[in-house]
């Protein structure tokens, strides 16, 4: 048997690398955990949130490291869940700085209250309390 992947480390790449660290850093509350490179202009951040990490990395037009082209996603390739204490709240809260909202706060069969927003590159957020019954 093979050995289990210790962890996952999301990463994005940004067209507006600024907006987009402003909506996870600013509108989500992550705090930077890392920078490259570490004096001047970052090409990457990361942010963590409590347990987590995710990684923003600037699309500039340089060559990536893997080869193939940087761009943000389109369509539905990625989508991130983000839990918070507030539901509606964060929406009301992201929404008066420009986020797209998706889908409204409304409560789930499950026992969760989600909503669905739009990060700076089209990104799906849903927004989620833990159910905690």
């Amino acid at each position: 048997m093979h050995a289990p992947a210790r962890k996952l480390f999301p990463m994005l790449s940004a067209l507006d690398f600024d907006r987009s660290l402003a909506f996870y850093a600013e509108q989500l509350g992550g705090r930077e955990s890392y920078r490259f490179p570490p004096e001047g202009p970052p090409a990457f951040v990361a942010l963590r949130f409590g347990a987590s990490e995710l990684g923003i990395g600037r699309i500039d037009g340089s060559p990536a490291l893997h080869g193939q082209p940087l761009r943000p996603a389109s369509g539905h390739r990625v989508e991130l869940c983000v839990y918070v204490d507030d539901v509606d709240a964060t929406v009301a809260r992201l929404a008066e700085a420009g986020a797209p909202v998706l889908l409204a706060p409304r409560d789930m069969p499950w026992g969760e209250r989600v909503a669905y927003v739009a990060d700076p590159d089209g990104n799906l957020v849903m927004l989620t309390r833990e159910n905690v019954s």
